[in-house]
C-alpha cells in the first residue's frame, strides 16, 4: 500500500479512520457508541449549527438528518451485497 509506514508496514491511524465505515468507542457508563465517518459528523454537525441559530426549524433538522442516515444504509447495504457478488464471480 501506498500509505504503509516503511518500518511497520501499517498505515496511519488518520488513514484507518478515513477509509473506516464507521467505528466505536467504548464509554464506561454506556458502554459501546458507534461513531458515524468524520464526512458524516460534519454533516449533522452542520445541521444542528443551522437549526441551532434558527435557520432551518428543528423538526425539519431531524427529518434531513433521518434521511441522510437511511440513504448512507441502503448505500452500504448496496456496495456490501456487490462485493459479495463480486466474490463469487
Amino acid at each position: 500500500m501506498a500509505n504503509e509506514s516503511p518500518r511497520t508496514g501499517h498505515r496511519s491511524a488518520v488513514d484507518r479512520v478515513r477509509d473506516a465505515e464507521s467505528f466505536a468507542v467504548q464509554l464506561p457508563v454506556v458502554g459501546r457508541v458507534n461513531i458515524p465517518r468524520p464526512e458524516s459528523l460534519a454533516y449533522f454537525g452542520g445541521l444542528a449549527a443551522l437549526a441551532a441559530v434558527e435557520i432551518i426549524d428543528w423538526p425539519i433538522a431531524l427529518i434531513i438528518a433521518t434521511g441522510h442516515a437511511l440513504a448512507s444504509q441502503h448505500r452500504n447495504r448496496l456496495v456490501a451485497e456487490l462485493g459479495e457478488a463480486l466474490e463469487e464471480a
